[in-house]
């Protein structure tokens, strides 16, 4: 299991107010499955973690957005935290970015309020997905069927709701990584 991920590289996109254990998890997942990781940010130095209301970490970040290409990679982490996508769907180059993965059929995984920046990529319309629950409306509204469950896959595409769901999370991330192809619709 430890290089079942081996020769793929993941970029994990956050900002300032990004909730800690869902950026850091899923990085620790992803390295012990044998990705190459990296967070990509709006700036270089470092970002500001949560634990839900008070502040967390500081996170090294690797790249920032300017730095890279959709193409560099194999799959897109998108952790939660509401300051997080918040800010970053309101910057054109994150949704080009986003949306880029979404067209090449390349995996995703959001959890929480992160799938808040899939809306604006317009890369739910017609899938199944989980979130937060204030996100429900935003979701449902951008053409996504959305459910009430620990984790959803669909096309590649995967989802959970909090950090109490990211063993589920976590697990499904990594095997949808692992695929080539996510022309199949499943839920978990």
């Amino acid at each position: 299991m430890a290089n079942e991920l081996m020769g793929k590289r993941v970029a994990v996109l956050a900002t300032d107010g990004f909730e800690q254990s869902e950026l850091t998890e899923p990085v620790k997942a992803l390295r012990a499955a044998g990705a190459a990781v990296d967070v990509v940010s709006l700036r270089p130095g470092q970002i500001q973690g949560m634990r839900h209301h008070d502040k967390g970490d500081r996170i090294a970040v690797d790249r920032t957005i300017d730095q890279v290409s959709a193409g560099e990679y194999q799959a897109l982490v998108l952790p939660g935290g509401v300051a997080n996508p918040d800010t970053l769907r309101v910057n054109e180059k994150v949704v080009q970015f986003i949306k880029q993965f979404n067209e090449a059929k390349k995996p995703i995984a959001a959890i929480c309020h992160g799938p808040w920046t899939l809306v604006e990529a317009d890369a739910v319309r017609g899938r199944t997905v989980t979130s937060w629950p204030s996100l429900k409306t935003d979701l449902v509204n951008a053409g996504a069927e959305w459910v009430d469950q620990d984790v959803v896959v669909d096309q590649g595409l995967v989802t959970s709701r909090k950090p109490d769901d990211l063993p589920a999370f976590c697990r499904k991330m990594i095997e949808e990584f692992r695929e080539d192809s996510h022309e199949r619709r499943s839920v978990a």
